[in-house]
């Protein structure tokens, strides 16, 4: 593919000036929408409507439309169809953005309250691409012990987190993300089928939480719930040895982080905003 040449301005035809700046100047206008697109995006942590974007950007809604589809493709936009919303996507939420970092700072606690009453690791993942991201982790206090550090990955397939996540999105991008990565088995019990792993989404719905037994480490047993109040693709969960969190277990930290989980939102409370 030919790249164009960057034109040197002695070069430049007088005649074509005019054309050369009504360039610049569409150039210019159409980085100030996008600019505004995200500026609205950042502020608003629950979405915006395309009427809010039309409105903002004084574009026709279909123009509107094209600006956000594009951010989408690239990960910088997430829509959420049932609601007729758009969020700041993955592309642009960085570890230490302002969403994620309310939404750390507000399960921290919730975190340490989960390691403390179950004497196991507590985590907090999110959907980053077509892996979970770990953002946040508390370790258990106990020599031997399931823990990964944050920024690690892991697949969406076999993780009690991915499971909790995949769970809430559309089943056709769930195909899209599974078809990309392929389900590779990690341990015996790893589901490997994308119409087995869809039923077993059905079962996470059906629950409300997700279990990985042993599917992504021989000796593992997680239990996660997702974290539905604040509108982003995330989960808490806690992990331990399967030899010392036997199922009995799960049932019982499973209620208790579906409670938990219920209580955590990214928008913070009119005291912490007053402080």
């Amino acid at each position: 593919m030919t790249r164009r040449r960057k034109q040197d301005p002695e070069d430049v035809n007088p005649s074509d000036n005019g054309s050369a700046e009504e360039e610049r100047d569409y150039s210019v206008r159409a980085v100030e929408r996008v600019c505004l697109i995200l500026n609205l995006l950042q502020e608003s942590v629950d979405g915006i409507t395309l009427n809010e974007v039309a409105q903002t950007t004084g574009l026709p809604k279909s123009s509107a439309f094209r600006y956000l589809w594009t951010l989408e493709n690239h990960r910088y936009v997430e829509r959420d169809d049932e609601r007729g919303l758009f969020r700041l996507g993955l592309g642009f939420v960085g570890m230490q953005s302002r969403h994620l970092e309310i939404l750390r700072e507000r399960a921290r606690p919730s975190l340490e309250s989960l390691r403390d009453e179950f004497g196991e690791t507590a985590n907090l993942g999110l959907l980053d691409g077509d892996h979970i991201i770990y953002i946040e982790i508390v370790e258990s206090r106990r020599g031997v012990r399931l823990a990964a550090s944050r920024g690690d990955r892991d697949p969406l397939h076999s993780t009690a987190l991915g499971k909790a996540i995949a769970a809430h999105l559309p089943a056709d991008r769930v195909r899209n993300l599974l078809e990309s990565t392929g389900l590779p088995s990690r341990t015996a019990n790893t589901i490997t089928s994308i119409d087995d792993y869809l039923d077993e989404l059905a079962k996470v719905r059906r629950l409300g939480y997700a279990v990985d037994n042993g599917e992504n480490e021989e000796d593992g047993r997680c239990v996660a719930a997702p974290l539905l109040a604040t509108h982003l693709p995330a989960a808490i969960s806690v992990s331990g040895p399967a030899s010392r969190f036997t199922m009995q277990d799960v049932k019982r930290v499973a209620k208790t982080l579906i409670e938990v989980a219920a209580g955590i939102a990214t928008n913070p409370q009119p005291q912490e905003a007053a402080g």
